[in-house]
């Protein structure tokens, strides 16, 4: 494989999640700004603004912004206490050398959004990954980053979780205030960006015909999935409820249902289900996505496939539509054990109001450089 073509490799890793690549060949695929100026000079605290409200991008009725479904300001009272829970979360170096890729899923729902998940106005970054090429090594890495990150907005100058700088304001569009958000945390520049909602999800999913998740227990989230223990194919809606999960079940023995048709099983609470292992489920879907890459015949089932997904993405203005899908169809027997999956290192923490919040504990370039990410 020539250095060419591998440095495309996580490009079409990453867009392969919901078929992104294939819909590069759609004239009218949804594309907003992305401008790399804006985004330094955000990351940089240039064009601060006192704006607090946090809107949608691409919403021009201010009418359909709920503003009790905008999280409440996190306010720290003491000083020292709000500096040391985000001394980590200004990168030490900046990275070169390394082509991004942001993959952003929204909460936005519509309301043909899976009932399942409720219906709320506005938006916040449920899923936030990065995809990062070494330009002179061709490495390729998936980076997690929990949406309940605290940091400082480098727009507003607030302390918040770094979901809802997923947010159009006088700085920015969302994607450009999230993108210096995270190039200030990793020294990384985000080069381009592709963003889906719940409802696209679920349409990416179904597009294959569901989806392949195996699990080492039986588990569930009320009645939102139930997964049985070992592999099963799934649609999107059941995938995208075992992603989100907060609230996870395991079955405690066997299962057991009464003469009525009831579930008298015994059922407890999973161990370890927070934003890290929401990553996991994350990285574990983008990954079985690619492998259901490899079942397709031809180019031709790629263009009928092309049809379906259209609304499914939003995409910057700037990335190159040329030859994407002939690329991903090049790349169908790559073998993906060759990326290195990441996530932040963080530890829990419990605001005075209550609300559960992620600690970076330690800055970023330390840790890239561990994990072999760094500069020449």
């Amino acid at each position: 494989m020539d250095n060419q073509k591998r440095y495309l490799l996580l490009f079409i890793i990453i867009f392969a999640i919901g078929g992104l690549a294939y819909s590069f060949l759609i004239p009218s695929f949804e594309t907003t700004e992305f401008d790399p100026d804006v985004i330094e000079d955000i990351s940089k605290g240039i064009t601060t603004t006192s704006t607090t409200v946090q809107t949608n991008n691409n919403v021009e009725d201010p009418k359909e912004i709920n503003s009790e479904d905008i999280e409440e300001s996190i306010e720290i009272v003491d000083e020292n206490t709000a500096q040391e829970l985000i001394k980590f979360t200004i990168a030490n170096t900046s990275l070169e050398n390394f082509t991004t890729y942001l993959i952003i899923g929204s909460d936005k729902r519509t309301t043909n959004s899976s009932a399942s998940r409720g219906y709320v106005d506005g938006q916040r970054a449920d899923v936030i990954i990065l995809g990062i090429i070494n330009e002179e090594t061709s490495d390729q890495y998936l980076l997690s980053i929990p949406r309940d990150l605290l940091i400082k907005n480098s727009c507003t100058q607030s302390i918040a979780r770094i979901n809802s700088t997923f947010s159009k304001n006088d700085c920015g569009n969302s994607a450009e205030n999230l993108a210096a958000n995270i190039q200030i945390l990793t020294g990384l520049t985000v080069n381009h960006f592709a963003s889906f909602n719940f409802e696209g999800f679920e349409k990416i999913i179904d597009s294959f015909g569901g989806i392949e998740i195996c699990v080492e227990k039986t588990q569930r989230e009320g009645f939102s999935f139930e997964l049985q223990k070992g592999c099963q194919t799934v649609k999107g809606l059941t995938a995208l409820n075992w992603v989100v999960s907060r609230n996870t079940e395991v079955l405690v023995g066997e299962k057991v249902i009464d003469k009525n048709g009831n579930d008298i099983s015994e059922w407890e609470k999973m161990e370890g289900v927070s934003d890290l292992s929401r990553n996991d489920r994350q990285q574990y879907i983008i990954l079985q996505l690619l492998e259901e890459i490899k079942n397709f015949r031809s180019l031709g089932e790629l263009t009928t496939l092309i049809n379906t997904l259209e609304d499914a993405f939003v995409i910057d203005e700037n990335l190159s539509l040329n030859n994407a899908v002939n690329i991903l169809w090049n790349f169908r027997e790559s073998n993906l054990s060759d990326i290195n999956k990441l996530s932040i290192p963080v530890k829990p923490y419990e605001l005075d109001d209550g609300r559960q919040v992620l600690i970076i504990t330690e800055n970023f370039t330390d840790y890239a450089e561990l994990e072999g990410l760094k500069n020449s």
